[in-house]
């Protein structure tokens, strides 16, 4: 009997021994791919199947529960969003904003930031993470990116991670934003450089929902 139960007591110490390795070779990366495989399946379900609704209003309903979209604000059909985190506060839209079908926005790492009466056309990315050209291990880099009031990107454009868009500036078709825009600036160009000034009193107020759009 006292072997039995020496034997017992020993195989007892012996999985306590153990627990600690289990839950930390097992478990623990059983839950991260678990807490991964959600978050990708989320992303999967807006990008693939969500972003494709031609209602305007339960379209933006949904994505109120993957990003902040301010009042009559429209994000419309076929804009995908990558986010990383279940946190809506990585990509924060403002209001009487218009963002064109076939954009991209990204909050993976950085935070994308934008104001209010932003109007941004289609087929426009916007970066917060990229890979570093000097790595030897061809690592990531990412920055916030900020999006002020009243600014105009037009069709194809693409912001890269760490820019500002300074209040009321354009940014001209198919331009590469590497570097801070100045409030009301015009610029153009691979990189963008400006090239004017804006003469707009930014006066009006975005309200943009077309129908099956």
């Amino acid at each position: 009997m006292e072997n039995i139960k020496f034997i017992w007591n020993k195989k007892m110490k012996d999985t306590i021994k153990r627990s600690p390795v289990i839950i930390r070779i097992i478990i623990i990366p059983m839950l991260k791919f678990l807490r991964n495989y959600i978050r990708a399946l989320r992303m999967f379900c807006y990008n693939k199947i969500f972003n494709r609704l031609p209602f305007s209003h339960l379209r933006n309903f949904i994505i109120r529960l993957y990003i902040t979209l301010g009042k009559d604000s429209n994000v419309l059909s076929n804009v995908e969003i990558l986010n990383n985190t279940f946190s809506r506060k990585q990509i924060v839209i403002g209001n009487n904003c218009v963002i064109n079908s076939y954009c991209l926005l990204d909050g993976r790492q950085g935070k994308l930031i934008i104001g209010n009466n932003v109007d941004i056309a289609r087929e426009t990315n916007i970066f917060t993470l990229e890979h570093d050209p000097d790595s030897d291990y061809h690592t990531t880099k990412n920055g916030d990116v900020i999006i002020d009031d009243y600014v105009w990107v037009s069709s194809r454009v693409t912001i890269l991670p760490g820019v500002r868009i300074g209040r009321g500036a354009v940014v001209a078709s198919n331009a590469v934003v590497t570097k801070d825009v100045e409030p009301m600036a015009i610029v153009a160009g691979i990189p963008a450089k400006k090239i004017g000034v804006r003469k707009s009193k930014l006066k009006y107020t975005l309200k943009h929902f077309p129908v099956l759009q």
